[in-house]
């Protein structure tokens, strides 16, 4: 079995602040490297990304525009894999039997991957990983060439879902190894690898140990209270008790990991769940309700990832 590999290392890492998310270390190597070597079985490789360090012989792209999720970065990766790239004499025009898909940010991968090659056969058109909680983690995947190439052609990738490409797709769900599938997106995440978070990353903090900056983040949870407060009277509800930190966090993760308008639109449905559910149970039932449906969305924004 001929596979090549497509590595993604190009998102924003927007909740580590902005810091390159290959180049923090686990054990000494980063997670760029970590990942290449858990893929090292692949005829080529491509880093979709900007990495600092590529070793010799592993290809180098960008989705465009830079940013577009995943699923633009899948096809980018394709496009550079395949015979009408540059130079493709140097790797060989033959199309390869499979395609491995690999986040850069997971740094036990080395175990899923193997596990994905031992069940290749199993997927009409490839494999995918679930992780210990029975999620889908499509970015940790080993799928036919033909049928993920034929996804991607002729298509706006930008801003599409992984899901989404990959509807088509007739794939075998496989289990992963306990701690295969960890991935990175925190420094709450990065502290469980060893990684401490960097001191110019830290928000600078007032003499109340309040975090300061060009917003305010008490000013903002007071105007937020406020608006709630009154929100609530003028749609002529009883009084609530909103969880905002619940509500922002719902709303980031549903952005970060499906699309920015899935924000408000996700926040909506949580609501009108939480809402149903408490129409029987009362007032009483209504916060316990409202964190069920926070807890399924998230799950399920999780799953969407990038």
């Amino acid at each position: 079995m001929i596979f090549d590999a497509i590595v993604l290392a190009g998102g924003r890492a927007s909740r580590l602040d902005g810091v390159s998310k290959p180049e923090l270390e686990v054990d000494g190597r980063s997670l760029l490297s970590r990942a290449l070597d858990a893929a090292s079985g692949a005829r080529h490789s491509v880093v979709v990304g900007t990495p600092s360090v590529v070793p010799a012989g592993v290809l180098v792209t960008r989705e465009d525009p830079a940013y577009g999720g995943p699923a633009a970065a899948i096809g980018a990766g394709i496009l550079a894999l395949g015979p009408e790239s540059p130079g493709p004499e140097s790797r060989g025009a033959a199309s390869p039997d499979y395609l491995l898909v690999l986040a850069s940010d997971l740094p036990n991968s080395a175990k899923a991957v193997a596990e994905l090659l031992t069940h290749a056969s199993e997927g009409t058109d490839g494999v995918l990983a679930i992780d210990s909680g029975g999620r889908r983690q499509p970015l940790l995947g080993l799928y036919r060439y033909g049928p993920l190439s034929a996804a991607v052609h002729g298509r706006d990738l930008t801003g599409l879902s992984v899901r989404a490409l990959l509807t088509s797709l007739d794939l075998a769900e496989i289990p992963m190894p306990e701690g295969s599938t960890d991935d990175i997106d925190t420094w709450a995440d990065a502290a469980g690898f060893g990684i401490p978070q960097p001191a110019a990353t830290a928000r600078p903090t007032t003499t109340k140990g309040q975090p300061t900056s060009d917003r305010d983040d008490e000013a903002m949870r007071v105007a937020l209270s406020e608006w709630s407060d009154r929100l609530t009277e003028a749609l002529g509800l009883e009084a609530v008790d909103v969880d905002i930190d619940a509500v922002l966090a719902l709303a980031g993760t549903a952005a970060h990991a499906v699309l920015r308008p899935a924000a408000p639109l996700t926040t909506y449905l949580v609501g009108y769940a939480a809402g149903i559910a408490a129409a029987s149970t009362g007032p009483a039932g209504a916060t316990a309700a409202f964190g069920q449906a926070v807890a399924i969305a998230t799950q399920l924004a999780k799953s969407e990832r990038q």
